[in-house]
């Protein structure tokens, strides 16, 4: 029997989060059950060109604040045996993850990505002027999240780490404990702790941080300045900015995962269909006619 140290074996064992719905600024990526890939939105940067994927078990898309100067947006697929795929807008090298191995789970900001190893350490590739990549002494960590401006990790002892932007409190995590997921937006950061109860710090101008009375979730996911929260029953929380209808979700039934975009909110139902609310002007919320996407965990 091979001897692992125990620590090592706890993040062997620690189900890595593969999300199998993605949303960015203008687009929204599904991965099938097949491990194929399909996309809809927008496609100025080819972050759509997603046809030709295989062996994919995860999907990430680099999210974007909602402003008209913004928009430009990636994709990055996790392969079954631990390489990562990318494409879109890769101004600043954020597509650049062709030697990267070993990676049991990928998270995208606006201009990088992020990927977890599978020994708890973390890599990543893309802007970093405001240090939101230096995560290379990161160590025992589980998950990771990455917002606009910051990038969050969450440790296998249930703390969270956070680097850069901070301006309004979005990386104030260092009091967190009891944390089984993490979620990072355009200015806030939102924990999951272990009882299905949430917490949250940053900006709070759309009311994107009033969680404190959420009980019974157990997946959270966060658009530019709103928060979504998934029930154990399969129905859905949302706060904060609705101008677009994204948090319209209170008849959702049935849910399974969620994901969230800029301004727009998909649901993934148990028989393997989407459901979108949110802003629609490049296609991003047209998912109606998907089916076959990959159930989480399975």
């Amino acid at each position: 029997m091979d001897n692992i140290p125990p620590k090592e074996a706890a993040l062997k064992v620690k189900r890595w989060p593969k999300d199998t719905i993605a949303a960015g600024r203008r687009h929204t990526v599904g991965l099938k059950s097949n491990g194929t890939v399909t996309a809809v939105g927008d496609n100025k940067y080819g972050q759509c060109d997603v046809s030709g994927w295989r062996d994919i078990v995860a999907v990430s898309t680099g999210n974007v604040h909602m402003a008209t100067n913004t928009g430009n947006a990636h994709t990055i697929g996790l392969k079954s045996d631990g390489t990562v795929a990318a494409v879109g807008w890769n101004k600043h090298d954020q597509c650049n993850v062709n030697d990267w191995r070993d990676i049991v789970a990928v998270a995208a900001g606006w201009r990088r990505t992020i990927g977890l190893k599978s020994d708890g350490t973390v890599v990543a590739v893309g802007r970093n002027n405001e240090s939101e990549c230096n995560v290379s002494g990161w160590h025992d960590i589980v998950a990771v999240a990455a917002g606009d401006w910051h990038t969050i990790g969450l440790k296998l002892d249930g703390t969270v780490t956070a680097v850069g932007n901070n301006r309004y409190g979005q990386c104030n995590v260092s009091g967190w404990c009891d944390i089984v997921a993490v979620a990072a937006g355009y200015l806030h950061t939102i924990g999951l702790k272990s009882d299905g109860t949430v917490t949250a710090v940053g900006l709070n101008k759309h009311d994107q941080c009033d969680v404190s009375g959420w009980c019974g979730i157990v997946t959270i996911v966060v658009g530019s300045s709103h928060t979504i929260g998934l029930k154990s029953d399969g129905t859905v929380a949302a706060v904060g900015w609705n101008e677009h209808g994204q948090c319209n979700v209170s008849g959702w039934r049935d849910i399974v995962a969620v994901a969230a975009g800029c301004a727009h909110t998909l649901g993934l139902k148990s028989d393997g269909t989407v459901v979108a609310v949110g802003d629609n002007e490049y296609g991003q919320c047209d998912v109606s006619g998907w089916c076959g996407i990959q159930l989480p965990g399975n």
